[in-house]
């Protein structure tokens, strides 16, 4: 049975959490187990990975592993090696006290200094995906940088915002699955910033074998994205005219974005990617009309009779049933501030996860129904995806 320390463990290297370890007091003298271990996130080419640091004697050795085998290993370290560990995070210091049977005492404390200094850090490494100094040529030919990688100060706020894309994406690159080409899908691409920002992302600093397809109804667009492509020599980037919901030219993906897609189009991208398989969703609705037009509930008539209230609580109640849903069929889902809400308040991102070990969540699906009969809902999602639910919707 898996023991609570071991689950949060988990939890804080799947959101990029854990900012530091430390390993010490080792169960047997006979040299087996270096006298202290310390784990420390680091952004390699290929994204977040946990370096682990030895310390035996005079001799210091490394070894950076990515987040799902950190986790496995570091439980590993604690239940055959360690006696004690000290855990740092953005919420505490957890410190973890191992008796001779095993059992963890757990303390907790508020953050230290050093771990807050941690984090920051942490953040710095996170935001120099895209160097400022360092052009990129799809950025120059978008016009956000200069030839000589100056940002233009007109861009400063795209520049963030396709950094803060990258960020996001490369805390969950290891849920993708290796060792064969990647498919990936971005749904209303627009002008596809951030479609080639992953391209270069993925395709160029770190060389892996992908296939990226753009999808957008505007053919202007589509045609100036596909000959930007051609320039820069993107051969594995396809742009294509076409509606989400009638998209049907694959039969599975690896990772799907879907960027302000107006109200039920974000639901039927959502869906596709379910059908799909996909391992990483990266989601910013847009325009959520569909559940204002049906919420009613006489205990939140405060609410609800007032227009502008309701519309935001209509907007909250339709991200919140699309994260619920993901989670019952077996997501990790985290609702993530995209950009700064002063530039635009559409700036809610729903990242989501496959977990390939956890199927349907029975108490997810009754929280979800709960939700929906208190409202008197009934979004499009779970209609999207009447097949997979673990009874039939009411």
């Amino acid at each position: 049975m898996t023991e609570q320390w071991q689950q949060d463990i988990g939890r804080w290297i799947r959101a990029g959490e854990l900012l530091q370890a430390t390993l010490s007091q080792p169960k047997r003298k006979d040299g087996s187990a270096a006298p202290k271990t310390v784990i420390r996130p680091v952004m390699l080419k290929n994204g977040l990975h946990y370096q682990f640091e030895y310390h035996a004697a005079n001799k210091v050795t490394h070894d950076n592993v990515t987040g799902v085998q950190a986790g496995e290993r570091l439980i590993e370290l604690l239940q055959l090696q360690y006696r004690q560990a000290l855990i740092k995070t953005p919420e505490a210091d957890v410190q973890l006290l191992f008796n001779k049977k095993g059992k963890a005492a757990v303390l907790t404390k508020p953050p230290t200094g050093t771990a807050r200094q941690a984090a920051l850090q942490h953040n710095r490494q996170k935001q120099r995906v895209l160097e400022e100094g360092k052009a990129a040529p799809f950025l120059v030919e978008l016009g956000i940088m200069t030839p000589e990688g100056h940002v233009h100060a007109k861009k400063q706020d795209k520049y963030r915002q396709i950094n803060r894309f990258l960020e996001m994406v490369t805390d969950v690159l290891a849920y993708l699955p290796t060792g064969r080409e990647l498919t990936i899908v971005d749904f209303g691409c627009g002008k596809s910033y951030l479609t080639f920002a992953l391209y270069h992302l993925l395709a160029v600093e770190q060389q892996r074998s992908i296939n990226i397809v753009g999808l957008d109804l505007k053919a202007d667009v589509i045609a100036f994205c596909s000959e930007l492509a051609e320039k820069l020599g993107y051969d594995k980037l396809h742009f294509l005219v076409g509606d989400i919901a009638e998209y049907e030219e694959l039969q599975a993906a690896d990772m799907v974005v879907t960027l302000h897609a107006c109200d039920t189009a974000t639901d039927a991208a959502l869906a596709k990617a379910v059908n799909w398989g996909a391992s990483v969703i990266m989601s910013v609705p847009c325009c959520q009309h569909e559940l204002f037009r049906q919420i009613s509930s006489d205990t939140l008539s405060p609410i609800l009779s007032q227009g502008l209230l309701k519309e935001r609580f209509a907007a909250l109640t339709t991200d919140a049933v699309r994260g619920t849903l993901l989670e019952v069929l077996g997501y990790k889902v985290q609702m993530l501030e995209f950009v700064d809400p002063e530039h635009t308040p559409k700036n809610l991102l729903i990242r989501a996860v496959r977990n390939e070990q956890q199927g349907l969540s029975m108490k997810k699906w009754e929280q979800y129904r709960q939700f929906r009969q208190f409202l008197s809902i009934s979004p499009a999602l779970e209609q999207m995806l009447s097949e997979r639910w673990p009874a039939p919707s009411e």
